[in-house]
């Protein structure tokens, strides 16, 4: 912290002691004197401690540092606290509390007080005469309602002033609009339009399918059967929607489900709203936290639910939190016998993972979108860093007993994947040995010795999947380049950090954004390294399987496999194709084609002089070199130092 900040927290560590353990709300204010974060405890001493001992996450560094003076009140217990904290909220709106503001509110179908009313939807209650019908659990229902209407009635689709046209617009000619801008319906036939959308939206469906029935009965008298064919798929279309979604009003079965995701400061809030058996909704809330996790839900479940949107008789929320007396704030206040609880049978657990990954989900969408500073920050500061590790480079080695070695290389920028700066490594030096020290040193050595002779960016942190032995090595390569970029080590089981030399390794805490960061690149170079040798071993196999066939040497093998991908896309290609892009006669591709699939080619089918061929191919047309990798990766292991002249770009490696 700067100086000023170091006074503030001294000071404020002191008070704090002197506060009282009575339960009761505290008040933060900054340098302006605002308010900007309002809390509740049970014992405000025991709470307020907590924030001034201990290790301290992104999210309570971050308010600390704003914070200049601290107020407590004094409540008669934890439900009065709440209340007073609630109202506090409401009133001040302070910076760091959960701010709702750009999320959603429930929707509601509007009907406009005009002379011909339109039918929308909206979140936007506006005291003009227009009649509301909702809320309604989410948007996937009410659009549903709409698209009934819309097929059912012929209402118009313009919103605003409706203006006069001399012919109607293809709504009209479609049958899904009556064309009042062109007068071909008067106000009091479209009104029974309306008055019938009303009696839907109302519940009173039974009313609507008996009209729409006498209607049905007229039109077949009359021998009016493509009208009388529309209603009756009308009043099925009213009965099929009903069965599904008599969802409005808040049943003894009805449920939601509300779980949660942090990482840093960032926290996503998704509900999953269940009404009869069926998912009726979800709504997913971005906001930003500075408090615990019990205190962020708890503002949340303030803040979603209102008078205009009860919760409904079961509220499951994530296991550990006490919200007793949040369910007895809604009792009391909202009137509503809400029950607050964690998921305890199977089926109600598998929805509360179904909508934590959803918040999970986004968590890691937003930080692809906006980076993970934050957490950046921290890790700077556990790591003793000089700058802030914006880019970060890791490095995994993967091998199957020796064979096919290869290293990946992942790079994060902001705690984000760059992947157009992916890269991978064939590696050479081992001669079928395993030694990850010293493939890590050729991996390490051959990227750094090539951006030091090409003035290349460098990373500001090196991350290895590994522990001290693999740090060591890969710190070894960088002296002798003489370049002073730091490298770390995380090692899976227990997931410390090692840095070079070290007698021991560094632990953060699980719940630690740092450590996230650096467990999501170690997994992401992982991945790398594990898909390319899988890829390689696959492809080996492929070459040595269309090897075996006869006429087909190592050079007409790579021709195919270069050409299709796989032995199965050559197996599902025509055999002129084949021929083709292998630049083999048709009956040798026949004969390619029908060993893949596994039938014997016929004596007709059979090429003469077979071996022969197959030889001679073999011998005059040596293959290409079977390796993979980048050019810095080919221009050789033993240099470590940085060396003249222009080298090929690098290219890029496929990240699966």
């Amino acid at each position: 912290m700067a100086e000023a900040d170091s006074e503030a927290y001294t000071r404020l560590k002191n008070f704090v002691k002197t506060v009282p353990r009575d339960a009761g709300v505290y008040i933060m204010r900054d340098a302006k004197n605002l308010i900007i974060y309002v809390g509740k405890a049970k014992s405000l001493r025991n709470r307020l401690s907590s924030y001034f001992s201990g290790a301290k996450d992104v999210k309570t560094t971050t308010l600390l540092r704003r914070v200049r003076t601290i107020e407590y009140i004094i409540a008669a217990n934890e439900y009065e606290a709440l209340l007073l904290e609630n109202n506090l909220i409401k009133e001040h709106k302070p910076r760091y509390n959960i701010n709702l503001k750009d999320g959603k509110t429930y929707p509601v179908i509007r009907i406009t007080n005009e002379e011909f009313p339109v039918v929308f939807r909206t979140r936007r209650i506006i005291d003009d005469g227009s009649s509301y019908f909702g809320p309604f659990p989410g948007v996937e229902t009410i659009d549903r309602y709409l698209n009934l209407i819309d097929r059912l009635f012929p209402l118009r689709k313009c919103r605003g002033v409706l203006r006069k046209r001399k012919t109607p617009c293809l709504y009209y000619h479609m049958g899904r609009c009556s064309a009042p801008c062109a007068g071909l319906i008067t106000a009091d036939e479209y009104r029974e339009h309306v008055e019938r959308v009303k009696s839907l939206l109302s519940g009173d469906t039974e009313g609507l399918k008996a009209e729409l029935a006498s209607k049905m009965a007229s039109a077949s008298t009359e021998l009016r059967f493509e009208r009388a064919a529309q209603l009756r798929d009308a009043i099925q279309a009213i009965d099929t929607f009903r069965s599904e979604h008599e969802t409005i009003d808040f049943d003894e079965a009805s449920r939601d489900y509300v779980a949660y995701a942090v990482e840093g400061t960032l926290c996503t809030f998704v509900v999953f709203q269940m009404r009869t058996g069926k998912m009726v909704g979800r709504d997913l809330y971005r906001t930003n936290v500075f408090a615990s996790d019990e205190e962020a839900l708890q503002d949340f479940l303030f803040m979603y639910y209102t008078q205009d949107r009860p919760p409904p008789p079961a509220v499951y929320v994530p296991v550990g939190f006490d919200l007793d007396v949040i369910s007895d704030y809604f009792r009391n206040e909202l009137k509503v016998p809400s029950s607050f609880q964690a998921p305890e049978a199977r089926s109600h657990a598998a929805i509360m993972n179904m909508a934590a990954q959803n918040a999970k989900e986004d968590i890691v969408r937003r930080q692809r979108e906006t980076g993970d500073v934050p957490a950046l920050q921290e890790l700077q500061k556990a790591l003793g860093l000089a700058v802030l590790p914006a880019r970060i480079e890791g490095f995994d080695i993967a091998q199957l007993s020796g064979k096919f070695p290869v290293a990946s290389l992942v790079s994060f920028r902001n705690g984000v994947p760059d992947k157009k700066n992916y890269r991978y490594f064939r590696l050479r030096t081992l001669g079928g040995k395993i030694d990850d020290f010293e493939s890590m040193r050729e991996a390490v050595g051959r990227r750094y010795t090539r951006l030091a002779n090409e003035g290349g960016e460098f990373p500001d942190l090196i991350l290895i999947d590994g522990g001290i032995g693999q740090v060591n090595a890969a710190k070894g390569i960088l002296d002798a380049l003489e370049l002073s970029i730091p490298v770390i080590g995380l090692a899976k089981r227990d997931e410390e950090i090692w840095l070079p030399r070290a007698s021991g390794p560094i632990s953060l805490p699980k719940s630690s954004p740092a450590l996230h960061v650096l467990q999501r690149v170690r997994d992401e170079t992982h991945r790398f390294a594990t898909g390319l040798n899988q890829r390689l071993r696959s492809g080996v196999l492929a070459l040595e399987s269309l090897v075996a066939i006869p006429g087909i040497g190592e050079v007409r093998a790579r021709r195919l496999i270069e050409g299709f991908g796989s032995v199965e896309s050559i197996a599902e290609a025509e055999v002129a194709y084949i021929a083709e892009k292998a630049g083999i006669p048709e009956d040798l591709a026949r004969e390619v084609k029908e060993t893949l699939t596994g039938r014997e080619p016929g004596p007709s089918e059979t090429r003469s002089g077979t071996k022969g061929a197959t030889s001679a191919a073999t011998e005059s047309e040596p293959g290409p070199s079977a390796e993979v990798g980048t050019p810095e990766e080919k221009a050789g292991t033993s240099a470590v130092r940085p060396v003249p002249g222009k080298t090929k770009a690098p290219r890029r490696g496929r990240p699966s």
